[in-house]
């Protein structure tokens, strides 16, 4: 019994990545289920303004802020391995004066220099996300320090109120500008006019993601005034000495951030290039018209992209969690016990990436349906674009993972490298694919794949290098695969059985997931996936355990 409950107590990183990957899943389904109506009210090229404008903010956040969290987890989770609760909080304060300073400057860079990045009609879209840079540098520094403490509950609560402000004031506020230049809720039929309304739409949209940082940022000064009276107990009664001046833990944090910020710019840049090529580069070669370029941009980003990247946040939420206990394992020279986490995270990953991506693949079309008011030829383009992008899940999940774990073992610069060979390939691909062939968007997916799955490799040889690790084959890919494939069909015949009973999507779809995912958690119990002391580590792996007998899946 001590025995297991030690390893319980070991894994309970799984846990606090189960926390975040419920708050990570219920927030991408907040994201999605606004999508629709902010579709209706902005259109796909409000969606198109808005993504390409997004991506050079996100570029610009992942330079300033958006590694921060990260960052700080693990530099203090090292401290605090030592319990050294003075040079923590020192790092903490530090970590704050940082993001002041660089967010300020990233903001005002980006408002005042939006024209260097985008078309004039995305100039204000762009702009509108300038002070959210600023506001996120903040968050991120006390969500890395709630992380480092292995506490997630925090993180996870203002990810959720963070999309469900950015809901409402996404469509609000959209809403409001449109009707402030339009009478009527009806697209023009004028080029002059569909331009604007997509702008004042994206622009609102813009305004969103601001609001929902801003009140992510408020609850975390929240959580973080009521454990104050603890945090400055703890710093008080620390009797170690006291050997690092400011000027000491400011160069540490940016040693430790410096990697980080490439690693995570580099790294988000893949959407970067494929935006300029596709909505800048490929209209200027081919003289199209941007407006229609710029709506089918809005299909793959808005529609196919955003509804791959869900199962992806499990990978992420695993990542973060991941981090502190990796960190301090590695700072303990405890590396048998770091390779075990590392093992249980890729395959908790596998087993959850896996079945995601047959899922998508199988069920493209009906899910397009349920989340997205289309056209005929937008929902084609959604559901093929869908279908290939299924194919990157597994390989995002993975390489977001291991960026993470190789960050935590102090590899900083691997991930970077491996990035940057990465984005390298997909460029080789995606031009001549892009331009010398109808592909179209399809040409974007398939760099995707690319990107991805060249980055998986790279990032795993590197983790393999790091701490001598070799992942286990069969249960982590193989019986995860081999149940997904009958999960998929099942799912499918499910499907269409329903929809020549009921004649909708829609309504076909929800039972269609629900018996498909009881079927893979089934195969994968009896297929001997997972042991039952691997099931017990899961977040309310008792209860799962319990289900899996009195079904006989387990003896």
């Amino acid at each position: 019994m001590g025995n297991n409950s030690l390893k319980r107590k070991d894994n309970s990183f799984l846990v606090q990545a189960g926390i975040l990957a419920a708050a990570g899943m219920i927030s991408r389904v907040i994201g999605l289920l606004y999508r629709s109506p902010l579709h209706r009210v902005i259109g796909d090229l409000g969606m198109g303004y808005y993504n390409t404008a997004f991506n050079f903010y996100n570029i610009v956040l992942m330079i300033s802020s958006y590694s921060i969290p990260a960052a700080i987890s693990k530099v203090i989770a090292q401290k605090l391995a030592l319990k050294e609760y003075r040079a923590a909080h020192k790092m903490f304060v530090c970590a704050l004066g940082y993001v002041l300073a660089v967010g300020g400057v990233a903001s005002l860079i980006l408002f005042f220099g939006a024209g260097l990045f985008v078309e004039p009609e995305v100039i204000p879209v762009l702009r509108a996300f300038a002070p959210t840079i600023f506001v996120y540098g903040i968050l991120g520094v006390l969500r890395g320090y709630f992380q480092a403490h292995k506490s997630m509950a925090q993180t996870s609560v203002s990810q959720i109120l963070e999309q469900i402000a950015n809901a409402i004031v996404s469509v609000g506020a959209a809403y409001l500008l449109i009707r402030s230049s339009f009478a009527a809720m009806e697209v023009p039929a004028d080029r002059e006019g569909k331009v604007l309304w997509g702008t004042k739409g994206a622009v609102g949209s813009a305004m969103g993601t601001g609001a929902g940082v801003l009140t992510a940022l408020l609850f975390m000064l929240g959580m973080y005034a009521l454990n104050k009276g603890l945090i400055h107990k703890r710093v008080r009664s620390d009797v170690h000495e006291d050997a690092d001046s400011y000027g000491d833990i400011l160069k540490t944090i940016t040693l430790v951030v410096t990697p980080f910020i490439l690693s995570t710019a580099v790294y988000q840049l893949s959407s970067t290039v494929n935006n300029i090529l596709y909505t800048r580069a490929l209209p200027a070669l081919k003289e199209l018209d941007t407006v229609d370029i710029h709506s089918r941009w809005g299909v793959f980003s808005g529609q196919s992209q955003t509804i791959s990247n869900i199962p992806v946040a499990f990978a992420s939420a695993m990542a973060v969690a991941m981090l502190p206990a990796v960190a301090q394992l590695t700072a303990a020279k405890k590396i048998g016990e770091a390779r075990a986490k590392v093992g249980l995270a890729v395959k908790t990953t596998m087993i959850i990436s896996i079945p995601c991506a047959v899922g998508l693949f199988a069920l493209a079309r009906p899910v397009t349906a349920l989340l997205f008011k289309n056209t005929q030829e937008s929902e084609d383009l959604a559901t093929g674009l869908l279908m290939a992008l299924a194919v990157s899940v597994v390989f995002y999940s993975l390489s977001t993972l291991n960026s993470q774990i190789l960050q935590g073992l102090g590899r900083l610069n691997a991930p970077i490298i491996n990035a940057g060979l990465s984005l390298m390939l997909q460029s080789a691909v995606a031009v001549p694919l892009l331009f010398c062939t109808g592909l179209d968007l399809y040409a974007i997916a398939i760099a995707n794949i690319v990107y991805s799955g060249f980055m998986c490799i790279l990032n795993q040889i590197s983790v393999r290098k790091a701490i001598g690790y070799r992942q286990e084959i069969v249960s982590t890919f193989l019986i995860p695969l081999l149940a997904s494939a009958f999960m998929g069909a099942a799912a499918w015949a499910v499907y269409e059985a329903l929809l020549m009973l009921t004649k909708s999507p829609r309504i076909s779809v929800i039972p269609a997931i629900l018996i498909g995912a009881v079927i893979y958690f089934a195969l994968l119990i009896l297929f001997r996936g997972v042991s039952e002391e691997e099931l017990r580590s899961f977040p309310k792996g008792h209860l799962l355990v319990r289900i899996a007998r009195k079904f006989k899946l387990l003896k």
